[in-house]
């Protein structure tokens, strides 16, 4: 019985792990498209791609039983051939093919034309900085660098990524360019480093000069910055924050930990000290600014009255958003030849001692928000209410704000001013001005 080509097949694209990887989905989708390829993102299809995360345990889990789950399927008729692509593939492609054989072929993080290929597909060149997004219109990733040049002990993404490699300014404002055409009015700017980006070829910490490029372009209305390292910030990106409209005054800012001695073994470059001031620096040159961070708790090493210490910083500094993970002990990074002696209980126990505190916290600043107004952004409606968001909140990872449906209709991806009249931990309740 004849089959038909690989061309006339959908291609199914299942996009696992951070804001990155959906930035590389987006990528590949765009590749197939200009190849005429019938592409959906998560959906049914007679291929499937898995863009893989093996970051930490949890996410190498998720991605292992997401390829199994497509493997049955494969084996039940239903899907014809399976890739797998991502930082998963990339860590462990001989282990993978050995354990999963019934995957067609898996990829690492910087074999997209190999990818291509196999999907009967050819790479183009022309395409650099084009790309369809997965997220709802009005807000895009727009990622201005690939790789970390950083040696932080626990991480392993410079085993995936590989080095610290930026995109040129121009590049990037021809992608902002073409996504505000496309409706985008939110710019979520990633890499595994933005302090990093323009070292390597500007020779300098080139951030603000990339933000004044990117505010000039026209239909872009907010820029928000993701994942700064704190070792080398450059200063000078706060004063465009502060007297710049379209850059959001938030920061997403990894801290990690407090303790000297766990950040000297964690090998982050800075002090209980110097992260100090630091976060002063931030708050004194844009007061308004919402400091967003993540800390891990359970490294090895970490006894209880680090733990102490870092949950009494927590609480002076009363961060504006907050995440907590368990330490997670990754083959070939320098930590893993320590001690991982805490178990996974005591760490869950560590990390629901970090949130209560934080869920604390978050629920006092939003009681000041009462009775305040807010420029918001439509993300979407759910039932009765239209979920939006203040500039001091970033999609998917902070809060909300909730606005009633009824006897009003609101487009989503439009700016409103709301008043907020209502607070919880983590939602906001508010209604037009």
């Amino acid at each position: 019985m004849r089959t038909k080509s690989v061309g006339k097949k959908k291609i199914n694209v299942i996009t696992l792990g951070c804001s990155k990887n959906i930035y590389d989905s987006e990528v590949l989708i765009n590749q197939l498209k200009a190849n005429n390829k019938e592409v959906v993102h998560e959906q049914n299809g007679d291929i499937v791609v898995i863009n893989t995360c093996g970051f930490i345990d949890n996410a190498k889990e998720e991605s292992i039983n997401t390829i199994l789950e497509c493997v049955k399927q494969k084996e039940e008729g239903t899907i014809e051939k399976i890739f797998v692509t991502g930082c998963l593939s990339e860590r462990y492609k001989p282990d993978l093919e050995k354990e999963i054989p019934n995957v067609d072929q898996y990829f690492g993080t910087r074999e997209l034309p190999l990818l291509l290929k196999a999907l009967g597909a050819d790479y183009k060149h022309e395409l650099v900085g084009e790309k369809l997004i997965t997220t709802p219109r009005h807000y895009a990733y727009l990622k201005i660098s690939e790789g970390c040049d950083r040696p932080c002990s626990f991480c392993a993404i410079p085993l995936i990524r590989g080095k610290h490699i930026s995109t040129p300014i121009e590049e990037l404002v021809k992608e902002a360019q073409s996504l505000a055409r496309g409706g985008t009015k939110e710019l979520i700017l990633i890499a595994q480093d933005l302090t990093y980006y323009g070292l390597d070829i500007y020779k300098k910490r080139a951030l603000a000069d990339l933000l004044k490029e990117l505010i000039k372009v026209e239909g872009i209305e907010w820029i928000r910055l993701h994942y700064a390292f704190p070792t080398g910030f450059p200063m000078d990106v706060l004063e465009l924050m502060k007297n710049e409209p379209k850059i959001c005054n938030y920061i997403d800012i990894p801290l990690q930990h407090i303790a000297s001695d766990i950040l000297k073994s964690m090998k982050r470059g800075t002090t209980k000290e110097k992260t100090n001031r630091l976060l002063n620096d931030f708050r004194s040159k844009v007061p308004d600014m919402a400091i967003r961070t993540t800390l891990i708790v359970g490294y090895p090493g970490e006894t209880q009255e680090h733990f102490e210490e870092l949950k009494n910083w927590v609480i002076e500094q009363r961060f504006d958003r907050l995440g907590c993970f368990s330490y997670s002990h990754e083959e070939n990074t320098s930590a893993y030849s320590l001690e991982d002696s805490l178990s996974e209980e005591e760490k869950m126990n560590r990390v629901n001692e970090i949130m209560e505190i934080q869920s604390q916290i978050s629920w006092e600043l939003n009681q000041e928000k009462i009775g305040k107004t807010y420029k918001c952004i439509i993300d979407r409606k759910e039932g009765d209410y239209y979920i939006a968001r203040t500039e001091y909140d970033s999609p998917d990872v902070d809060n909300e704000v909730l606005i009633s449906a009824h006897d009003v209709y609101l487009s989503v991806g439009s700016f409103v001013s709301v008043k907020i009249n209502r607070a919880e931990d983590f939602d906001l309740y508010g209604e037009l001005i």
